[in-house]
């Protein structure tokens, strides 16, 4: 695959059977915390990704496992993987990466992992609803956005593992949007024993009502303050590592992340309402 032109991506898409997603091919370097992928030809790639770890071991693009895909956006089995029929996967960018480290190739990591997809693909503007998707292995997506950046996309995101990723057009309410993440902050601090998890679910309380009185400073204050205990507490109370045997709960990671991107939403609620 050459130039990634509309006619050729389009052409590309008319190929695709409507259950089925044809290969990319990705060029990966990693070194130290970091690794990069160009999606596509290397000449005129579709995105490029870029990974920075926290804190990173046996980090090598053997062991990271990247690969990608031109999916068809209108495949039901993508679309059930969705969240709603307002959040649907641009054409202009049909292009799912894929990051599932081989459990023998020794990767594993503390905390997050930074995700940034870089495209020219999709026109960006000011309160853009573009946003960047997670899904365990064929498993439903959900919102881990941290920002929507020029360039002419760039969208961010953390995470405390892996594996598939999606940049979608996501149209739902963002109140609707906060409110799934505060409840999946709940849902992570719920595997933590009780004296770690009370004090996480009073924070979580506290920024519930001021984002519905629409305190928004309180609110990040309180996002702040969360942000703060479980990153003071991680690794010694409340496990935060993931390794490819994914034989650990990386709870602190995926509790920063769901931080992260409910920062996101409650900061783009206040700036350009529900």
């Amino acid at each position: 695959m050459s130039v990634f032109s509309r006619s050729h991506l389009l052409a590309l898409l008319l190929a695709v059977p409507a259950v089925q997603a044809q290969s990319l091919p990705v060029s990966v370097s990693a070194s130290g915390n970091s690794a990069t992928v160009v999606v596509g030809s290397p000449a005129a790639p579709l995105a490029e990704v870029r990974l920075d770890f926290d804190d990173a071991q046996g980090l090598s693009p053997a062991s990271l496992g990247v690969s990608a895909d031109l999916v068809s956006v209108s495949s039901p089995a993508l679309l059930s993987r969705l969240p709603s029929g307002l959040v649907s996967v641009p054409t202009q960018l049909p292009a799912m990466v894929t990051v599932e480290p081989p459990a023998l190739a020794g990767l594993s990591f503390r905390r997050r992992a930074h995700l940034e997809l870089h495209t020219h693909a999709l026109p960006y503007a000011a309160g853009s609803r573009y946003r960047l998707f997670k899904a365990q292995l064929g498993g439903p997506f959900r919102d881990v956005t941290s920002a929507v950046e020029p360039g002419s996309v760039r969208t961010r995101g953390t995470t405390g593992g892996f594996s598939q990723f999606v940049v979608v057009q996501d149209l739902r309410p963002t109140d609707m949007v906060v409110a799934e993440k505060i409840a999946l902050l709940r849902d992570q601090a719920g595997l933590l024993p009780a004296a770690e998890s009370a004090p996480l679910h009073a924070l979580i309380n506290q920024i519930e009502l001021a984002v519905a009185d629409g305190r928004f400073p309180e609110a990040m204050g309180g996002i702040d303050a969360m942000r703060a205990r479980v990153s003071a507490r991680a690794g010694l109370h409340i496990p935060a590592q993931w390794r490819a045997t994914r034989d650990l709960a990386n709870v602190a990671g995926e509790l920063l992340s769901g931080l992260d991107t409910l920062a996101f939403s409650v900061g783009y609620l206040r700036d350009y309402g529900p």
